[in-house]
């Protein structure tokens, strides 16, 4: 069995983690950037959803949120990057997708299938912090230097 940490993957596992880490990087980063450039609806929707310092974590996310995505995407120190973005999105979860809290059933369908969608993406984090970035990523190319 591989120790994870120093994988030797083929040649297409390590184009598959580049490609795996490329899709689930730019959800973060384009999500990110779209509360970077426009904090104030952001804010307000955490002010909305009751969040005690809803500015300040409202930054810490959005940040974390874009720098994590952004460090994933390019493979840089992935598995911190990796376990700051699945706290991130098990805290958005909660505040944003609480389809427990929902009557109207269509609402409830439509939160319920975010949450599990959420959760799926959190696997996908922990699947990439337990590989790593692969040899095509910047913590590959520190590995080689």
């Amino acid at each position: 069995m591989r120790n994870a940490g120093t994988a030797n993957f083929s040649l297409w596992q390590d184009f598959l983690l580049l490609l795996g880490r490329v899709l689930m990087g730019w959800i973060y980063v384009e999500s990110g950037w779209r509360k970077l450039t426009g904090m104030d609806p952001f804010i307000a929707s955490l002010v909305n959803r009751h969040v005690p310092y809803a500015t300040v974590l409202g930054w810490i996310g959005a940040s974390i949120e874009f720098f994590g995505g952004l460090a994933l995407l390019l493979g840089a120190w992935t598995r911190c990057a990796a376990l700051a973005v699945i706290v991130f999105t098990i805290v958005a979860t909660l505040i944003g997708h609480r389809y427990w809290e929902l009557t109207d059933a269509a609402l409830r369908r439509m939160q319920q299938s975010h949450f599990a969608k959420n959760v799926t993406i959190i696997g996908g984090l922990v699947l990439l912090f337990v590989t790593g970035a692969g040899r095509f990523s910047l913590d590959g190319w520190r590995r080689r230097g």
